[in-house]
């Protein structure tokens, strides 16, 4: 791929990176939590999560566009961390795939085994056999503490490496449409996130949204975006100009449909 089309393609590169990794970090943790709570892991959600090379999951495209923008960017040492860490995500994921596998098919099957007859010879095997899925349950845990560990580092890594993206569209556009899962996701670590991008109040963050989804004809959302930006900074020199282009927009929509009918 051209250096060219690769810096052409970076806003929309950091707004999928940060988009893919709060989906893919809400599934993970859904599977560690089962896993806690029922001991089962989820292995057809880590299939479909990881997926394959002729038909990538989330964290396969994650780690692919991750190395797009952070290889080729001027993230420096910091954008390759987290690049690093979003690459060892998704290796982790898949060993954490194999051994959930193990655990999910073959530990009821030896369940069965010892509940039926067995012969001292038979006995004997299956329980030299049984304690290799014992160690697959070591393996699961520490796999799930190492995600733990490095997407809790990638949290702090992104504001750090987003700040150049402060002018962003795109990205302030998911981040205030997709409020509720980035909150999820960063949890105390969110007001860090949009301050280290943004500055505080993080005020940009919904201006640029509210162009972006008046551009798109999104008025309802657009409206919402500058709701947030009145209630941050009531007199920004920018909020009565936005608001009378999304009204006039309004009002050219509304003749259109007229004519339209």
């Amino acid at each position: 791929m051209s250096k060219v089309w690769i810096k052409a393609k970076r806003l929309e590169f950091a707004r999928d990176v940060l988009r893919d990794f709060c989906i893919s970090s809400k599934e993970l943790e859904a599977c560690f939590t089962s896993y806690e709570q029922e001991g089962r892991i989820g292995f057809p959600s880590l299939r479909d999560l990881i997926g394959q090379e002729m038909n990538k999951g989330l964290l396969w495209r994650l780690k692919d566009t991750a190395h797009l923008l952070f290889r080729h960017g001027e993230e420096g040492l910091l954008g390759r961390f987290l690049d690093w860490g979003l690459g060892y995500i998704f290796h982790e994921a898949v060993k954490l795939k194999e051994d959930a596998h193990q655990l999910e098919n073959y530990a009821p099957w030896f369940s069965d085994i010892a509940a039926s007859p067995l012969d001292e010879a038979e006995r004997e095997l299956m329980e030299r056999l049984t304690v290799v899925l014992g160690q697959t349950r070591e393996s699961i845990d520490r796999e799930i503490r190492r995600i733990r560990y490095i997407m809790d580092a990638c949290l702090d890594l992104f504001p750090i490496c987003y700040n150049q993206y402060a002018e962003s569209q795109l990205l302030a556009r998911y981040l205030f449409d997709q409020q509720a899962i980035v909150r999820e996701v960063f949890r105390n670590k969110y007001d860090p996130l949009v301050e280290g991008i943004y500055g505080a109040p993080p005020e940009n963050m919904p201006l640029l949204a509210a162009r972006s989804l008046r551009e798109g004809g999104w008025v309802d959302h657009a409206n919402a975006a500058l709701d947030m930006l009145e209630s941050m900074r009531p007199d920004h020199p920018d909020l009565a100009a936005e608001r009378a282009l999304l009204a006039k927009g309004m009002k050219l929509s509304g003749q259109r449909r007229k004519a339209a009918g």
